[in-house]
């Protein structure tokens, strides 16, 4: 039976900057500090610890907002990462605190900086790569925060990253190997005088072309003679091993036959594990300290006094370790942000992500799970209209980017407004999806408009089999790879679907793999092995473009583009639109001058959420 549909919720509360972000506890444990919008453009702002009504912005920026950043262990200097209209060229900003002088450390034209390493026991240096002498490779250089100095430290000889212990000393880094496999190189000596293999010679670990996304090293203990290896080698899910590294000792901390550990929680002084996240249809936390554990449920334990049902997630960045910060996602609703002092076992309150939300009704993600034409178990979640009886409703299939990521339990906001306004949205981990172990996921190697999409369509037909979905009222949409799946919907089977939204979208593979900026070069043979290789299967590639049939398309399809977009060139969208036009077929093309691989300008974002409800509006009924 139908029931009262939701209010409808405003583009600018699901789309608009949030109220509060990122929140996080100085090192001195003195100060919140989190991002919120001042002057409509997300900055860092600060307050008393225990006094969050005083706060004020510390940052002023009036682009496209601050997303990365944190407070040094010298406790007075802010950094953050900002690059120009999303041309990934990001610089790194320090901001004192106490005088409120602002300047760029790394004031180079083009070159993209990234945060490396930096720690309590080296509060006034920071280790960062920079890509300024070639545009592929990032050198490591350390920044001494009193002086402002750039100092080389390490020559990249061809890592896609570094390896880098708590004395903030380079101890290796991962090659990618010409099949898409990689190399790990790590010093073997935990003293100054050990010698050095980073120029290449004998790979500490081999990792082959099936094990490579799911294996890294993920750090040292604080006496630099363990580390701590996420490995799939021998297994099928990623697992979590202690090593002594000058003998090789392995020993074998969690794992899970299927699922892979998604996060692992470092103890803060003496680096070595407590926990692990495995991410099933809900996380799962696995405990390997018994009074991190003791803590965790705790803070469930308070949670579930106050109704509040949720995956909880934390951050200690205070030094003394009694205060974290705790994120609950509930899925049907904003996520929570608390204060938890261990001391006393107490949990406070902070704020909301955003408070306007918990005004209306809102949708839980659920959990699915169906069998696909060859027999393989796919995983996904739709989230339903509220308040809607679930027969033959309209769907919409919200494809993932990556596309070697997943879709998690969480606060989604584009399903919420597809739910909110009548559609079922429906999220798929596809095959080469991660998180289910290296077999599922390396089903999807070269399978780009095949068998990965054919998930896709056999998740439909499970959801219209019984008659909650109505097949013929399904649209698809997605960014990046999501994006390209939505051209592939609309090129190679347009009656599945009513019509195609696609954001950031490859169009050409052939082009898209020639283009891209210079720092996603190293990827190139993982690109090749996964994707497919222009040099032996140029044929291929070209087949499984939706550029190569899109005279068949013959459903409606909304493009769009960021200019400054670095990893899916403009072009791709353009040649998709101009053969569009060229065969008079129906489609609208909205591009972002200002704006790079995704949409983060808050007005953008409505732009672009207007458009496509209008869109659906109009072709979906």
């Amino acid at each position: 039976m139908t029931t009262e549909a939701a209010a409808l919720i405003p583009h600018s509360v699901l789309f608009g900057n949030p109220s509060y972000l990122v929140p996080e506890i100085s090192p001195d444990g003195t100060r919140l500090l989190y991002l919120a919008p001042d002057d409509g453009v997300l900055n860092v702002w600060t307050a008393p610890v225990d006094r969050p009504d005083e706060a004020r912005a510390v940052t002023h920026d009036r682009g496209r907002g601050i997303r990365t950043y944190g407070l040094c262990h010298d406790d007075r200097t802010l950094f953050y990462l900002r690059d120009d209209n999303g041309d990934e060229s990001r610089r790194l900003y320090l901001v004192d605190l106490d005088s409120g002088e602002e300047r760029c450390a790394t004031p180079f034209d083009g070159v993209q900086a990234r945060v490396l390493a930096h720690n309590r026991w080296h509060p006034t240096t920071v280790l960062i790569g920079l890509n300024k002498d070639r545009p592929a490779l990032h050198d490591v250089y350390a920044l001494d925060l009193v002086t402002g100095r750039l100092t080389k430290v390490a020559e990249n000889p061809g890592y896609l990253s570094w390896i880098i212990d708590t004395d903030l000393r380079v101890r290796g880094g991962t090659r990618m190997r010409p099949d898409g496999g990689t190399a790990v190189f790590l010093d073997p000596e935990d003293g100054p005088d050990a010698p050095d293999t980073q120029d290449g010679g004998r790979p500490w670990l081999d990792v082959p072309y099936e094990d490579a996304v799911g294996t890294r090293v993920i750090g040292f203990a604080r006496d630099g003679a363990t580390c701590y290896l996420l490995s799939s080698i021998g297994a099928n899910a990623t697992r979590l091993f202690e090593i002594e590294v000058a003998t090789g000792r392995r020993t074998l901390l969690a794992q899970d036959p299927v699922y892979d550990v998604q996060q692992v929680e470092l103890d803060p002084v003496s680096r070595r594990p407590q926990a692990v996240l495995f991410a099933k249809d809900r996380a799962e936390w696995v405990f390997l300290d018994e009074e991190f554990g003791k803590d965790l449920e705790r803070i469930r334990g308070e949670l579930a006094l106050r109704a509040v049902d949720g995956e909880v997630h934390i951050d200690r960045t205070d030094r003394s370790d009694r205060l974290w910060t705790v994120s609950v996602v509930t899925g049907a609703g904003p996520v929570l942000y608390y204060v938890y002092d261990r001391s006393d076992g107490s949990l406070r309150h902070l704020f909301s992500h955003q408070p306007e939300l918990e005004r209306y009704r809102l949708a839980r993600m659920e959990p699915f799970a169906f069998t696909a034409r060859d027999g393989v178990a796919v995983h996904g979640y739709v989230t339903w209209p509220p308040g809607l009886e679930r027969r033959g409703l309209p769907a919409v299939l919200n494809v993932h980017g990556g596309p070697w990521a997943r879709h998690t339990f969480a606060f989604d906001e584009e399903a919420q407004l597809l739910a909110n306004r009548g559609y079922a949205c429906v999220q798929v981990n596809f095959r080469g999806s991660t998180g289910y172990g290296k077999h599922f996921r390396n089903l999807g190697a070269k399978q780009w408009g095949a068998a990965m999409q054919t998930d896709l369509l056999d998740a439909l037909g499970h959801l219209a089999a019984d008659g909650r979905v109505d097949a013929s009222r399904v649209a698809i949409m997605g960014c990046s790879y999501g994006g390209y799946a939505a051209l592939v919907g609309a090129a190679f089977t347009p009656d599945a679907f009513t019509c195609a939204i696609a954001l950031c979208a490859p169009s050409n593979l052939l082009t898209m793999l020639a283009a891209g900026a210079p720092t996603r070069t190293p990827l190139q043979a993982f690109m090749h092995a996964h994707v497919g290789d222009p040099e032996t299967e140029r044929d291929m590639l070209w087949e499984r473009s939706p550029l190569s049939r899109a005279d068949e398309i013959r459903i409606p399809v909304l493009v769009v583009q960021g200019a400054n977009d670095v990893r899916v060139p403009r072009a791709e969208a353009e040649q998709i639109v101009a053969a569009l036009e060229a065969n008079g077929l129906a489609h609208e093309y909205l591009l972002f001058p200002d704006e790079g691989h995704g949409l983060a300008r808050p007005g953008n974002r409505q732009v672009y959420y207007a458009a496509v409800e209008r869109f659906l509006a109009a072709h979906m009924g």
